[in-house]
């Protein structure tokens, strides 16, 4: 070797010594411990709120409504509503052309009148027939008439009560099709059942209606003082929900405003999209300012359980629940003043997917030793020395 190149090589050690005494002078002899636990990330124990809460997605859709159809075939002559109009019970909302209808009306109203003038003529003929078999009977007895003559009036007599009887009941048959024409009639003026607002319609005026195979729908009335949300939750989740518990919910155009509202009901059908089993969750919310329409993208969640002010580690401080010992006792590792690191166990109450409740265990202002690899959040510190550029 070169008395040039053994200079440089000296150089080069002279320059590495330099720089390990500089670290040891900042930062003192560097430990495994110190290469280990100082990078670890930590969090303080703090106070705040933990909020366990089941998140879906949901619809909005008035809790009492009514499509309203036809009964009769016919032109639909006039419409008296539009879409957001709104009607009382007993208001006209639509007319059907009703010539035929009428026309039926009118000619059973004439059947009937008919039916009990022949009523009147049989019952004028049965009373002198009674007359006549009276007097025929009265003769009989004195010798003045034959039996045969008495008979006969006799039988005139009874087939007369039967012709009586057999127009009462085809008078009794033509008032049922009179008040069934009637009330066809009555059918072409659509009224409203209910009070509430139009909020569709999908029949216009001049349109055909067809009845005899079902009914055409013409106008949904929906009563918008109080709607249902349907929430569609998992599975997974569905079991982990029960009716009478607390839901915040709020819509897509209105993320601010918070609604509060209560479990009614889970439906125990459930609906396959995607090969994903989904279950309908219920519940409903006053609308007095009519702020939530029909068919709103509602972002529910369903409250488990609410911790206010307490005091409180991430989830990722918490190592995972021993075999057969009590869920609600953890470990963590603490962090002491002087760097070093102890294992203790804890209490904890209500979680969610970023934070737990200690109960028991740490004090506030604490840090505990985090278990995962991620970005440090608020109240994380990362316990790392400065590194030295090595070149």
């Amino acid at each position: 070797m070169t008395r040039r190149a053994l200079t440089r090589t000296g150089s080069a050690v002279l320059a590495l010594v330099a720089l390990a005494a500089m670290v040891v002078a900042l930062h003192g002899p560097v430990t495994s411990q110190d290469r280990g636990e100082r990078a670890a990330p930590t969090a303080t124990v703090a106070r705040g709120d933990v909020l366990d809460q089941i998140a879906a997605l949901g619809s909005l859709q008035p809790r009492r409504y009514v499509d309203v159809g036809a009964q009769v075939s016919g032109q639909l002559q006039r419409l008296h509503v539009a879409i957001g109009d709104q009607v009382s019970a007993g208001d006209l909302l639509a007319e059907i052309d009703a010539r035929t209808t009428q026309a039926n009306v009118r000619t059973g109203e004439a059947e009937l009148q008919r039916l009990r003038a022949l009523l009147t003529q049989h019952e004028a003929n049965r009373d002198l027939l009674t007359l006549q078999v009276q007097r025929q009977q009265r003769m009989f007895a004195a010798n003045a008439t034959s039996r045969d003559a008495l008979e006969t009036v006799q039988a005139q007599l009874r087939e007369r009560e039967a012709l009586i009887a057999q127009t009462h009941a085809q008078i009794a048959a033509q008032e049922s099709r009179l008040t069934a024409d009637r009330a066809i009639l009555s059918f072409t003026r659509i009224v409203a059942p209910m009070d509430g607002t139009v909020v569709s319609l999908t029949a216009t005026e001049g349109q055909m209606l067809n009845a005899n195979m079902n009914a055409p729908i013409l106008m949904r009335i929906a009563d918008l003082s109080s709607m249902t949300v349907t929430a569609q939750v998992s599975e997974a989740d569905q079991p982990r929900l029960s009716p009478g518990m607390p839901i915040r919910f709020s819509t897509l155009g209105s993320p601010e405003r918070v609604y509060q509202a209560t479990l009614r009901q889970i439906y125990p059908t459930p609906e396959i999209v995607n090969n994903v089993v989904l279950y309908q969750a219920l519940f409903d919310i006053p609308n007095r300012d009519g702020a939530l329409l029909p068919q709103m993208t509602a972002q529910v969640f369903f409250v488990r359980a609410h911790a206010r002010g307490v005091l409180t580690v991430p989830a990722s401080a918490l190592d995972p629940p021993r075999r057969g010992a009590d869920p609600s006792v953890r470990r963590v590792r603490v962090l002491g003043p002087d760097g070093t690191i102890e294992p203790r166990e804890v209490t904890i109450g209500v979680t969610d997917r970023v934070s737990a409740e200690v109960r028991a265990g740490l004090a506030e202002g604490e840090r505990v030793v985090l278990n995962e690899r991620a970005a440090p959040g608020p109240q994380q510190q990362t316990q790392r020395p400065p590194r030295v550029p090595m070149r």
